[in-house]
């Protein structure tokens, strides 16, 4: 039986701790966020496979996360901007769109599973009202 070349262990050996590294890299990067209010969409729809995207929910605003392989894009509308929050449930997955006062292009976060969409929804609601309750606007 021939001997494995000692170059041909040596390439694996390297090409597995770099797929290692890659893994750890992707993970890390789609860890969830800090919060109460957090939604992460699914790594199986499109666009969200390798770094799924994530809303959080807070008093005062909502934050969207998408990581990226450098860097990450973040977009935040504060509670008293949100006009109208659409849910377009599918069979499996749903759509949520936000639009926002002042003419800004409407957020849409896709991927969601359907009970964490409409929990999304009620929850920016809650936050809207207590926003205007205590603002008395």
């Amino acid at each position: 039986m021939d001997a494995i070349d000692p170059r041909l262990l040596w390439a694996a050996g390297i090409l597995a701790l770099v797929a290692l590294l890659v893994l750890l890299y992707v993970l890390r990067k789609g860890r969830r966020l800090p919060g109460e209010h957090v939604f992460r969409a699914s790594r199986l729809t499109k666009g969200n496979r390798i770094f799924p995207s994530q809303v959080s929910v807070t008093a005062a605003a909502v934050t969207t996360r998408k990581p990226q392989w450098i860097g990450k894009v973040e977009e935040s509308v504060h509670i008293a901007h949100i006009a109208s929050i659409q849910v377009d449930t599918n069979v499996i997955f749903s759509n949520v769109m936000i639009e926002t006062t002042g003419g800004h292009n409407p957020l849409v976060f896709s991927g969601h599973t359907k009970g964490d969409a409409i929990r999304m929804k009620k929850v920016i609601e809650r936050f809207q009202s207590e926003y205007y309750r205590k603002n008395g606007t």
